[in-house]
């Protein structure tokens, strides 16, 4: 098993985006892994939980044993199998399970013997690969100097983000807009899944000396921003984009309300909307203490309205009064408040043609 193919290149690993096979059990896959990654496992949760009862009575020997005992017939051809079509449609890949121990060295040889396929596995397995993306986190925000852009709810942020290469999306990688209304129609990743591609999207711009971020706090929606990041970040020079409240209207009318229940009803068109509904329902329910009782009445009345005008009319005008309420009246003051004191870290202010002209002017990148 030794003499077959193992891989310690782990930067061209994640910078190439290399297929993986994850022979880990489910329940080790779901709390965490990588982009790319297939869980195919050698064992099930509960063969692994009995192998490893087995290993702690028994010891290794037995444990094996009853390893081949549970996976063995129709059983093991159809994990060879499913390895099999992977590697097909998978050839550049390679695989890997907890400490690149005896899982994956089992499966990349029952691959070998079924195939004649020397397909790699990652020396040092799934805990090799996760110290070092945590230690490349650290290494790269040592080494490049952040900018942060800043402004307020609505002014485009993330807009303005997408068109500069050196960044780093944080609301993005953690699927959330960073907000009481921040959630999207699909989960956040684990706090593992989250590290792990924020870690990769560094490694694949390290080269840059200057990297853009966002201004966030310490988590975005339920995952915390590595105290590496926000050690860097809380320092550095802040650039703040500037908008019309106009503009902001249409941007949160876009993401929150059109674009919101689009995705909402292309997930599941029988109960998308009742979906958005409850999305904006709960949302304002996260500020209710904040907004004191009787605001809050009138933010379920408006939102109430607007929604029934919007299933009833196919119209999303009545969301106007709701989100420039919230905008200028909720967001804005604690924006306010906020962002004196970090008054000094303030290098430049703009729209979002003057901001993207400075950064160019200042050769940043």
């Amino acid at each position: 098993m030794s003499e077959l193919t193992q891989i310690d290149d782990f930067t061209k690993l994640f910078i190439g985006d290399t297929p993986l096979i994850d022979t880990r059990a489910p329940i080790e896959f779901n709390q965490g892994a990588f982009p790319y990654t297939q869980s195919l496992p050698l064992m099930s949760d509960k063969e692994r939980e009995l192998i490893g009862t087995c290993y702690k009575n028994n010891g290794q020997q037995k444990a094996i044993e009853l390893g081949h005992e549970l996976v063995q017939g129709e059983v093991k051809e159809a994990r060879i199998q499913a390895w099999l079509e992977f590697i097909k449609n998978n050839p550049n890949g390679a695989l890997y399970c907890f400490r690149g121990g005896l899982r994956s060295q089992i499966t990349q040889q029952w691959i070998y013997e079924q195939s004649g396929i020397d397909y790699p596995r990652i020396k040092g397995g799934y805990k090799a690969l996760r110290r070092f993306l945590i230690d490349e986190t650290d290494r790269i925000m040592n080494k490049i100097t952040p900018v942060v852009i800043g402004g307020r709810t609505g002014c485009g942020k993330t807009l303005l983000l997408d068109k500069i290469e050196a960044q780093i999306d944080l609301e993005g990688l953690a699927n959330h807009r960073g907000s009481a209304f921040g959630n999207t129609t699909t989960v956040q990743p684990t706090q593992i899944n989250f590290e792990n591609k924020l870690a990769i999207e560094l490694l694949k711009k390290q080269n840059y000396t200057h990297l853009v971020f966002e201004d966030e706090g310490s988590n975005v929606g339920t995952v915390h921003i590595p105290d590496c990041i926000q050690a860097k970040t809380s320092k550095a020079d802040l650039i703040l984009l500037e908008a019309s409240i106009e503009e902001r209207l249409t941007v949160s009318m876009d993401a929150y309300v059109i674009n919101m229940c689009r995705d909402f009803i292309a997930q599941d068109n029988e109960n998308g909307f009742d979906n958005f509904s409850n999305y904006w329902l709960r949302s304002l329910e996260k500020i209710q203490k904040r907004l004191g009782l009787e605001r809050y009445q009138v933010m379920h009345t408006l939102i109430s309205n607007a929604l029934e005008r919007y299933k009833t009319k196919d119209e999303a005008d009545g969301f106007f009064p709701v989100v420039e309420e919230l905008l200028v009246g909720y967001y804005d003051p604690m924006y306010d408040y906020q962002i004196k004191k970090k008054e000094k870290r303030i290098i430049f202010k703009g729209n979002a043609v003057e901001v993207l002209a400075y950064l160019g002017d200042r050769s940043l990148f």
